[in-house]
């Protein structure tokens, strides 16, 4: 207990610091006049602070209607859950005198793990009734309710941290009151402003030799890193092995260097207790940690007390890394994370179990990780594996060195693994290392949970995007349903807006309104790239299938490995509702490839996630001839990867929408063709019998022309294809490669590597996206970008989509800016506006078409997919890139007008 300050100088007694940690139940305890209320204004912000009498008065109407304190209180400790719920210091003001008022507080404190702290005004009876006595709603108050508080307050002085409080701060007069200080501690756990790079090091159990040489692998020398690197330790530093005083003795001496850190296990949890002269059992290795410290005792005999004072001083896991990381022993969820309880101490040291023991006796661990859904990388050791995965950004590194097998660490933010064989088994373990089936250790990528009802999803570009539930529904069936594999399915491209509506005579769209636009919005060069006339196509395609079955955890027999995106796979169920997502008949199947490996080598799917192809050997096929010309070009070694994701266009547009051809756009065309003919010679025939009707029969030759205007449109996105005869593939931008976001390289570059792929495809599959380079300052160079499109679409072209250089681009003030703007050609627009949408009156009606919700919807996919690209660069679990992705499919059943 703190504040009772019986020693010392009247000065001394009157400065008064009072700790309060930052993630903590203030409970203020006084009685009716103590200044309470006066405290909390002066030390807390007023958001932080629950009154019981403001409570009061939201029930009552008025703060001194003692009958309905019942329900006054039940509205404070709700609103102060909510607050520990979130993470918020919550302070509550009133009188809590009585030990049943604090005790509910305490437990309001403990569910939420967090610290409560009891602040104590103990002022004099006579101070209380002067202050009730200039307080009008307070002058009447009896002095004997003054005496009974102060009564019940001294009762409990003694007791306070008996009943939980961590801390108690006692403040004995009004100027020992007046003259306090709160200062805000950061919670032991909270390093996040530490930010590494961080070497995290799994269970060491006394292999010091084998912690030696790991170190070296990670580049320490005697303990130091000359990169400034840190490492930290999981715990388990004791037990089994051959020297536990030698790890400790190294471990030690890089914490105190603060080259290091490191968290308790529940092995140092034990040696700590027998350390202190508690009873425990000699048991799963601590009687040899106990002889080798007895050995220890005639070299260094102050050595097993320093060791005790450090274990003393382990705190049970730490945040790090802006929040990003996450180290414990033995695993911690979400809402533990930077909580400070015994229940968040125990789950870090022990982990969870089930309540049941397997065939070796062990106890069954509760599967945390496969349920973790959580922003932060959590890294663990405790229950020796075989071999390390990532699991849902959760990963164990205790690969049993003891044991014989090997000590591992992981290198952060890098993800990257480095281990180093056991140089023998030290110790025969109960349960075999290889007992543990294959895929036991699993994932689930995708849950139910994680895409249905409203979804609010955070990006790094747009901040929050929100998903209503009715189009989470709609995107459901289509992932669930239609879908390619999910561990494939990596980014959905984002619909494209629309050029703002042109008032040049004769078009609805024109390049001039696009300049215009990024002009406006501080972008100086753009690039005009050819709208191709096909379907968008994304292509996942990898170096072989190995690669595809090791990194996606897709092929032949593999089932995938932990449900995450990193290096070893993202396995896992196929569908979001637990029913699969394979396409049935369009599925993607596990053909045999190119190479004549079992597997299938990459994917194939439009913009919404379906196969592209029924027949998966077609996919193959594409997916083979891609490959050899990546090969060619040489961007395997060039990017650094066995992978790329490519956004292209896939041609015919007749090849995906046969269907539309026929019932929409073909059917005009065939009734035009019926009809017309037949009503322009009966015009025609009662003109020359000298019938005023000249004008009818212009107006349909007009719309006769329009019609044949029309189906000459449509019929140049349809040519017969066989097999993969007439098929064309244009690529224009790589979004992607093994650890990096290839979205935000400028389009030139991107421009540069695909003509290169072009030119090594001998296939003739592939076509090169033209382009043409804008400064929207320069009249004359607008002037040849409009010129560009006028020729390019005269000849029959769709049209061009204009995109900022850099890619991804910001106005001044940092909004983001359109990522490509579509210009339409005039001709172009007829199949999706009608034969008759260039007549004057159809044009003036087309030129009030409404385009902030569209051009919204475009910001908010783009958004969502360069989200989901950082998440699969940054190695993030599956489910956590498909909750980008799967918002971008919601989206897509947003209502819109389809022509836009």
């Amino acid at each position: 207990m703190t504040g009772t300050n019986d020693t010392g100088t009247a000065e001394e007694r009157n400065k008064r610091v009072l700790p309060v940690t930052d993630l903590s139940l203030v409970v203020l305890i006084g009685a009716s006049g103590s200044g309470k209320s006066t405290f909390a204004r002066r030390h807390f912000a007023p958001t932080e602070v629950i009154s019981s009498d403001f409570c009061r008065g939201l029930v009552a109407d008025d703060e001194n209607d003692q009958s309905a304190s019942g329900d006054a209180f039940d509205v404070l400790h709700y609103i102060a859950g909510k607050r520990l719920a979130a993470g918020r210091l919550t302070v509550v003001d009133a009188t809590n005198v009585q030990p049943e008022s604090r005790r509910q507080l305490i437990r309001l404190a403990r569910e939420h793990d967090v610290l409560p702290i009891a602040v104590v005004l103990d002022l004099p009876e006579e101070v209380c009734a002067e202050r009730n006595a200039v307080r009008p709603d307070r002058a009447d108050m009896p002095r004997r309710v003054i005496r009974r508080h102060r009564s019940e307050l001294r009762r409990s002085l003694r007791g306070l941290e008996r009943e939980g409080f961590r801390k108690v701060h006692i403040l004995r007069s009004a100027e020992e009151a007046d003259n306090a200080e709160i200062v805000r501690e950061r919670r032991f756990n909270d390093l996040r402003h530490l930010t590494g790079p961080f070497d995290i090091i799994g269970d060491v159990h006394g292999c010091s030799s084998e912690l030696e040489t790991l170190l070296t692998r990670l580049g320490y020398e005697d303990g130091v890193h000359p990169g400034g690197r840190t490492a930290v330790f999981v715990g388990d530093l004791v037990d089994r092995g051959p020297d536990s005083p030698g790890v400790l003795r190294r471990v030690m001496a890089m914490v105190a260097s603060g080259d290091a850190l490191c968290v308790p296990g529940n092995h140092e949890n034990k040696l700590g207790r027998y350390l202190k002269g508690r009873k425990v059992q000699h048991t799963h290795g601590l009687a040899e940690t106990i002889e080798q410290l007895e050995r220890e005792d005639a070299r260094d005999p102050s050595f097993r007390e320093r060791v005790r004072a450090f274990i003393d001083g382990l705190v049970s896991h730490y945040v790090l890394d802006g929040g990003r990381l996450v180290v414990c022993h033995a695993g911690l969820p979400e809402k533990y994370h930077g909580r400070t309880s015994g229940r968040v101490r125990s789950h870090a040291l022990y982990g969870d179990t089930t309540g049941e023991t397997d065939e070796f006796g062990l106890p069954v661990r509760y599967p945390w990780a496969e349920d973790y859904r959580g922003r932060a990388a959590v890294v663990y050791g405790h229950t020796p594996v075989p071999s390390t995965s990532w699991i849902n950004n959760t990963i164990c590194l205790d690969t049993g060195a003891v044991f014989g097998g090997r000590m591992t660490a992981l290198r952060w933010p890098e993800r990257e693994l480095v281990d180093v064989p056991a140089e023998k088994v030290w110790y025969e373990p109960v349960k075999p290392l290889l007992a543990e089936a294959p895929g036991a250790r699993e994932g689930r990528p995708l849950d139910l949970a994680d895409v249905h009802g409203r979804r609010v999803v955070e990006t790094r570009h747009l901040a929050r995007v929100s998903v209503r539930e009715e189009n989470a529904a709609a995107a459901l069936e289509v992932m669930s349903r239609f879908a390619v594999d999910p561990r494939v399915l990596l980014y959905l491209p984002p619909t494209m807006a629309p050029t703002a509506t042109s008032g040049t005579e004769g078009y609805l769209e024109h390049p001039a309104e696009a300049f215009a636009q990024y002009r406006s919005d501080g972008i100086g060069r753009v690039v005009c790239e050819e709208k191709h006339m096909g379907s968008r196509a994304v292509v996942l395609v990898c170096r072989d299938a190995v690669t595809a079955r090791e990194r996606f955890g897709v092929g032949s027999g593999a089932t995938g490995s932990d449900g995450s995106a990193g290096p070893s796979g993202s396995g896992g169920t196929r569908g979001p509702s637990g029913t699969g997502g394979s396409a049935g008949p369009s599925g993607p199947g596990d053909p045999v490839a190119p190479d004549g490996s079992d597997g299938p080598t990459g994917a194939l799917h439009t913009r919404t996630g379906r196969p592209f192809f029924d027949d998966p050997a077609v996919t193959e096929e594409i997916l083979g001839r891609l490959r050899a010309a990546v090969t060619g070009a040489g961007l395997w070694d060039e990017l650094g990867t066995d992978w790329l994701l490519l956004d292209a266009e896939l041609m015919p547009w007749s090849l995906k929408a046969s269907g539309l051809l026929r019932s929409q756009y073909a059917a005009v065309g065939a009734a035009s063709a019926a009809v017309f003919p037949g009503a322009t010679a009966a015009l025609e025939a009662a003109v020359s019998r000298g019938v005023d009707v000249a004008g009818l029969l212009a107006l349909q030759r007009d719309r006769a022309a329009d019609a044949a205007a029309f189906t000459e449109a449509y019929r140049r996105y349809c040519w017969p294809t066989q097999g993969l005869d007439g098929v064309r593939i244009a690529p224009f931008q790589i979004l992607a490669s093994e650890g990096r976001s290839l979205a935000a390289v400028p389009h030139d570059e991107q421009l540069s590597w695909l003509d290169r792929l072009v030119e090594h495809d001998h296939t003739g599959l592939m076509q090169v996206t033209r382009r043409l380079i804008v400064d929207t300052g320069d009249e004359a160079s607008v002037r040849a970008g409009a010129d560009w499109w006028l020729e390019m679409t005269a000849r029959g072209g769709e049209g061009m989509v204009v995109k900022p250089l850099q890619a991804v681009a910001r106005t001044e003030k940092g909004a983001l800016v359109q990522p490509g703007i579509k210009v339409r050609g005039r001709e172009y627009l007829r199949i999706i506006y009608g034969p008759e949408y260039t007549r004057p009156e159809n044009l003036q009606r087309l030129r009030g078409r409404f385009l902030a919700h569209k051009r919204s919807l475009a910001l908010r996919e783009y958004a969502l997919g360069l989200e989901a690209l950082d998440r699969l660069a940054d190695g993030e679990p599956l489910w956590r890139i498909h909750e980008a992705v799967f918002a971008v499919l919601a989206l897509e059943s947003e209502p819109v007008d389809p022509r836009l």
